[in-house]
Order: C-alpha cells, then structure tokens, then sequence
C-alpha cells in the first residue's frame, strides 16, 4: 500500500462501502510512474467464514503495476441486520447496517 498515491489515508465515507471499485476522487497519482490513470482491480478473493463474507483485492496502476492500496470489504447478518464494512487505504473507511426485517426498529417512534 502506497501513501504517496492517495490525496487523503483512510478517508471517512461514512456508511458507503464499496464491494467493488475504486474511488478514484482520492487517487492523486501512480508514486511510481508518476502517471493519472484508471486504477485496476486485481488478485480479487471471496472468502466465507462464519456467515462472513470477506472480499479482498489490491488497487494497481494500470501502467506500471504499482499497488496502490488493498481493499478489504465484509458482509455478514446479525441478529436482524446486515452489516457492510470497508477499509482500504484509497477508498476509506464506512460501515453500515441495514435491518433485514420491513420495518426497521431502530426508525420506528415511540408510542408514548
């Protein structure tokens, strides 16, 4: 992974997290070409572990092969929630959790 690639480490993305795809935004340039291009996605793995599933692979730069960063994407349900974490250097950092169920109970208001 390649501080010199990325504007900012880790940015906060709040609750998007991506399962793919790169967020280019945050790409300054190859610190080894030096060159502004698409950022390719490459060695992409799927694990499931525990009702986890895990989804790694490394940002690189399309002409010289440099990694950029390593993007590290989870899945899993628990309880009544899916749960969604990102970390990657050039991407960010998000989590979320989206209730399985019609009516999330964390909106509902309270009767009384």
């Amino acid at each position: 992974m390649c501080n010199g690639c990325v504007q900012k480490e880790y940015p906060d993305r709040g609750n998007t997290c991506l399962e793919n795809g790169s967020y280019l935004m945050n790409y300054r340039c190859c610190a080894s070409c030096h060159q502004r291009d698409f950022v390719l996605i490459s060695n992409k793995t799927t694990e499931d572990e525990d009702g986890e599933e895990i989804i790694t692979y490394d940002h690189v730069c399309k002409n010289c092969d440099h990694i950029v960063a390593r993007h590290e994407y989870t899945f899993s349900v628990v309880d009544e929630y899916q749960e969604y974490t990102m970390l990657c250097m050039l991407c960010g950092k998000a989590e979320d959790s989206i209730s399985v169920l019609p009516d999330d109970p964390r909106q509902s208001a309270p009767l009384f």
